[in-house]
């Protein structure tokens, strides 16, 4: 079966994004994340203890100074571990390249054209998102 145009563009997209000196430097930062136990189990510790939090914020429990206090600590423990913020960093770009991927598909879509960097610059992730930019 005959690749079609737009999957043969979308492919050569990807190829571009692979090869970005940007992406190739997040996706080391995430590697080495994963490579490395104590600051896996560091960031998975670290998530637990604020989903259970926020569980305890949802069920109208009050949040003792204690437990926000030993939370802090740790997040800054966390990010003051280079291997954590490189991968903290490296998640945030990922998910900034994405949406603006996304984001142009999207209004490329919407207009019937490819938008203008005015259009594309209207500071909201789209309708619906709510993070009232």
């Amino acid at each position: 079966m005959e690749e079609t145009a737009v999957a043969q563009k979308t492919r050569e997209l990807c190829e571009a994004i692979l090869e970005q000196p940007e992406y190739q430097a997040a996706r080391k930062n995430i590697e080495a994340f994963l490579a490395d136990d104590k600051s896996r189990a560091q960031y998975d510790d670290l998530t637990t203890k604020g989903q259970a939090l926020q569980q305890k914020q949802q069920q109208a429990l009050p949040l003792t100074g204690e437990e926000i206090s030993a939370f802090e600590k740790e997040r800054e423990a966390l990010l003051a571990n280079p291997v954590a913020r490189g991968f903290l960093d490296a998640q945030e770009q990922m998910h900034e390249l994405q949406e603006s991927v996304q984001t142009l598909v999207g209004k490329t879509l919407e207009l019937g054209r490819v938008p203008g960097a005015e259009e594309m610059d209207s500071g909201g992730c789209g309708s619906g998102c709510g993070c009232h930019h």
